[in-house]
């Protein structure tokens, strides 16, 4: 897959790559927030955005759902 996503969204996949091998389980939209000093709205239409394009997957209505569709080659280093 073509990396073309911009520059947040990469962080955003970074970070769920991160914290995902860290944890054994995606980040919740607080840790999103605390991360990144951002709003629960930001963070929601950040992950539709990523989503949207195919960068991730999640299960409709399961917490925790984040899956990445992406290898982990593409995803730049978490700043």
């Amino acid at each position: 897959m073509k990396n073309n996503f911009t520059k947040t969204q990469g962080q955003y996949l970074s970070f769920i790559y991160h914290y995902q091998k860290l944890n054994k389980q995606s980040p919740s939209f607080v840790d999103f927030e605390r991360y990144f000093g951002t709003s629960s709205a930001s963070v929601n239409s950040m992950i539709k955005t990523i989503e949207e394009k195919g960068f991730i997957k999640k299960t409709k209505g399961k917490s925790r759902s984040i899956e990445l569709l992406i290898n982990k080659e593409e995803i730049p280093m978490l700043e």
